[in-house]
């Protein structure tokens, strides 16, 4: 997949519109339908997005995602997308009028033959462009347009927003329904205080990345992978409050089958199962006895319950 930071021209595309944070499995469905419209027709296809959600940019918003922008284009690749439009949301964006941003953006830019979008995909000032306003300009343009309509699962609408939430609320076995896969993070190891030796739990330590979702501070069942291997591990996200003064959150994973130094990898964190609520101990005897039972507990969740493929 070619990646461009501005528009150009390219045109008679198959093109899909939006933020496609997570690239979950109603995203799946609108990237599939326009990489399909463009092999049946002998055409290239297209994904116009942006580097950070709009809101960043109108209501100043702390980017928080489901997935950095390197994830999310991976992902997209992934679906067969041949072209993605990474733009930045700027004045520019912000002040068009969906008539305007239709017509000098889009169509003078990529001139599609096929335009697909998700059911509440909105554009322009206001939110004056949606579905019914692409679909009353196909012939105007010369396109012809698709909506996907909404995708749930058990009746619950899948959504970037509801994952999100589920993401906060600790609701990560609940997640790969919506998403596909489990919610994971990346990151590089790097050296902690070494207290988790000193009670025989040595932690692989990264540092959480600051433009995605934090997850529910806690303990978690877990799969670590790097190297072309995957591990189940125990992984604590929070403060550490009875080992740690300070007000950062950290990520650490113990890895239950694995015990080599792993310092300076690049690993993928995968959360399968909250097992518990962060909580402070009154001394480490009864941490190190508290992660002898979230051990356990852990392993006996992986002894009983199938993994997706990773």
């Amino acid at each position: 997949m070619q990646v461009f930071y501005e528009l150009n021209k390219n045109q008679d595309l198959s093109l899909c519109l939006g933020f496609f944070d997570g690239v979950h499995q109603g995203h799946k469905v609108v990237l599939r339908n326009a990489v399909n419209l463009a092999k049946q027709n002998g055409i290239s296809s297209a994904v116009v997005t942006f580097k950070d959600h709009p809101l960043c940019y109108l209501q100043n918003r702390k980017p928080q995602y489901i997935l950095p922008i390197s994830e999310r284009l991976e992902l997209l690749a992934a679906q067969g997308i041949d072209y993605a439009y990474v733009l930045d949301f700027d004045e520019n964006i912000a002040d068009a009028l969906a008539a305007d941003y239709l017509k000098d953006f889009i169509v003078e830019n990529l001139k599609p033959k096929f335009i697909t979008t998700g059911f509440n995909h909105y554009f322009g000032a206001n939110k004056q462009g949606d579905a019914s306003f692409l679909m009353a300009n196909q012939q105007t343009y010369g396109y012809k347009f698709f909506e996907v309509p909404p995708i749930t699962f058990n009746n619950t609408l899948i959504s970037s927003s509801k994952i999100r939430q589920m993401i906060k609320d600790g609701f990560v076995d609940k997640i790969p329904n919506l998403l596909g896969t489990y919610f994971y993070v990346k990151g590089r190891v790097v050296t902690g205080q070494r207290i988790g030796r000193t009670i025989s739990f040595p932690t692989a330590n990264l540092k959480y990345p600051s433009d995605v979702v934090p997850v529910s501070k806690g303990v978690y069942a877990a799969v670590v992978s790097f190297d072309g291997n995957t591990y189940r591990a125990i992984v604590n996200y929070g403060k550490k409050p009875t080992i740690a003064t300070n007000l950062t959150s950290t990520l650490e994973a113990h890895l239950l089958d694995f015990s080599d130094n792993i310092y300076d990898k690049d690993i993928k964190v995968s959360f399968v199962k909250k097992l518990r609520d962060e909580k402070k101990f009154e001394s480490l005897p009864d941490l190190k006895s508290q992660i002898v039972r979230d051990e356990q507990a852990a392993i006996s969740y992986f002894d009983n319950n199938k993994l997706m493929k990773l």
